[in-house]
């Protein structure tokens, strides 16, 4: 049976579950850890074969203005050895409020082909304004504006992984409620959180909080999913692996190096 895997979209997984939001609506959030001005370097894996390299680096605080401000940027590029298979280059960029990490402006850029993938070439910007709670969704290669209204702490993929690594306490035992937009759907979800043991190529066996969550996947007609992402149990933070268990087979995100930005 001919496999046609939208890689887009478990690129999109991998920051769309990085980080929770709490149910209680409270905006109370810690100091800055020393997260900012970090790249980290992960390869991805299905059925053990890597399949693409993936890099996310955490700018420093900067200003704009008189706005307080972070920044990331992933990318995803795919293995040469995958060949006339599978292409891809895609980056995404998040800009967001230092304090909250509420998004102020979020920037996919998709560039993907081959056998095994959807053939995708497109800009999107989304552009958030919180108080009134709308996003503004700019679509270049279709010169189309929409505006779509969202509920109240609503995050992009990165902003949200902001917001766990940078921010928030990681507590087992915890029901963790979130919110997420990334230009395509709105999705609340919760994760269950678990302090547990596990290998890391870069660590070796270390103590870490697993979250965990079902979902379902659009790209494979709403069929049900799960989601696990492992950050180190010490004030670091660290996210370690992330595992996707998809409705076509499971998908690793192992983290290989972490470098200053």
């Amino acid at each position: 049976m001919r496999l046609r895997i939208r890689i887009i979209f478990v690129v999109g997984i991998l920051f769309l579950f990085g980080s929770p939001v709490y149910g209680d609506g409270s905006q109370q959030i810690s100091q800055p850890t020393s997260g900012a001005g970090k790249v980290f370097h992960y390869k991805a894996t299905r059925f053990g074969v890597p399949i693409f390299k993936a890099t996310i680096k955490i700018e420093n605080e900067s200003f704009h203005q008189g706005k307080s401000l972070f920044q990331i940027h992933a990318s995803f590029q795919s293995l040469q050895y995958l060949g006339p298979f599978f292409r891809m280059n895609n980056r995404f960029t998040s800009t967001m409020e230092t304090d909250t990490c509420f998004p102020v402006r979020y920037v996919k850029e998709v560039d993907q082909e081959g056998l095994l993938i959807q053939k995708k070439n497109y800009l999107h910007t989304l552009l958030f304004d919180p108080p009134r709670q709308k996003v503004m969704v700019e679509r270049k290669e279709g010169r189309e504006t929409e505006e779509v209204s969202l509920p109240p702490s609503t995050y992009d993929p990165l902003s949200m992984f902001a917001r766990c690594y940078l921010k928030e306490e990681l507590r087992p035992g915890q029901d963790i409620r979130m919110s997420i937009y990334d230009g395509v759907k709105l999705r609340a979800m919760v994760f269950h959180s678990k302090q547990e043991k596990v290998k890391s190529k870069k660590y070796g066996e270390v103590q870490a909080v697993r979250l965990e969550s079902a979902t379902s996947f659009s790209t494979f007609g709403e069929k049900e999913g799960i989601i696990r992402i492992w950050y180190t149990a010490d004030g670091e933070r660290t996210p370690l692996l992330i595992e996707l268990d998809l409705p076509v087979g499971n998908v690793k995100f192992e983290l290989e190096s972490v470098e200053k930005g």
